[in-house]
């Protein structure tokens, strides 16, 4: 069995997001998907600082430092890129004009719960941004992370156990291991990493699956 890296994870979620998408890419690994998004397709990607028709991360030595994204990275802005007021991107990610948002997360339950800000941990710095505000607003919510922590303990859950972002907000789950969609019965296991069975996924993720291959769905 081989892992997917993130970038491998990354250049996965970009497959699936169509043409003329309008999508959010959230702070930290999300924001990988932008370098795997073909040149030949148009999908515009939103910041929430206040960007809108974002690139791929700049070629070294080519940096702008004030062009950059809501995690701080440096990024570039396409012909036709915009930028605007803090306030006007916030009214575009909770007025449901956002197709997409890809966001990391800590724990995601079988009922489509995200918990992705804060583990509880009595010195960490509680962070929300606009995590909430996309997990309601974007039309389709997909989470890009690990399966299992560092204990080995899976991120997929029944209930979350951290304090909840948004509930029953997660359509997809991209991971190292495994593709899952999120369904009115639970997790629905769509694709799996060569060389891991379905029965030894089900050991490490701890929760009920169930398997239906996208290409059986097609």
């Amino acid at each position: 069995m081989k892992k997917l890296t993130r970038d491998e994870m990354a250049k996965r979620v970009a497959a699936d997001i169509p043409e003329g998408a309008y999508v959010n890419l959230g702070i930290g690994v999300p924001t990988l998907v932008a370098n795997h998004l073909a040149a030949d397709r148009e999908i515009f990607l939103h910041s929430e600082n206040g960007l809108l028709g974002m690139g791929p991360a700049p070629a070294k030595g080519e940096e702008d430092d004030e062009l950059i994204n809501a995690g701080k990275q440096h990024v570039t802005l396409l012909t036709g890129g915009a930028y605007f007021h803090h306030a006007d991107s916030f009214a575009m990610m909770r007025g449901g004009h956002l197709d997409f948002c890809v966001l990391g997360a800590f724990q995601v339950s079988a009922t489509g719960d995200l918990a992705n800000w804060h583990t509880g941990a009595p010195d960490a710095i509680p962070a929300v941004g606009g995590a909430m505000d996309l997990a309601i607003g974007a039309k389709q919510v997909y989470v890009m992370m690990e399966l299992l922590t560092k204990q080995g303990e899976s991120k997929l859950v029944a209930e979350c156990s951290y304090p909840v972002t948004g509930v029953q907000c997660v359509d997809r789950v991209y991971t190292d291991l495994a593709v899952f969609d999120v369904t009115p019965e639970g997790f629905v296991v769509r694709e799996i990493v060569e060389g891991l069975s379905f029965e030894e996924l089900q050991k490490l993720a701890k929760v009920p699956l169930q398997y239906a291959p996208l290409s059986e769905a097609a």
